[in-house]
């Protein structure tokens, strides 16, 4: 199973899209520590390619990130990744 942010340009067969989000809540104390974001990373990439192999998948191509802070007024901030490709299968 691999990963990668570029196109695939060999044969293959396009399987559909596949996503995966993680979160991290950020206490008060510790509110400016952005670089919380790489452990994010790791929980996506291993998401994406858990739910890939679950369809059957050889990889996922194409694959982009989007990082968000979520502010809420009562609470601490929460980290978001969201991680989406395309998965495809090669021949066999």
């Amino acid at each position: 199973m691999f990963l990668s942010t570029e196109e695939f340009r060999g044969k293959h067969k396009m399987m559909g899209l596949v996503n995966a989000t993680a979160k991290l809540m950020l206490p008060s104390d510790s509110i400016d520590e952005f670089e919380s974001f790489d452990q994010l990373f790791d929980e996506v990439e291993n998401e994406l390619k858990r739910k890939a192999a679950d369809q059957g998948a050889d990889g996922v191509v194409g694959v982009r990130f989007q990082q968000s802070v979520a502010n809420v007024q009562v609470a601490p901030k929460f980290l978001i990744l969201t991680g989406y490709g395309t998965m495809i299968k090669m021949p066999d």
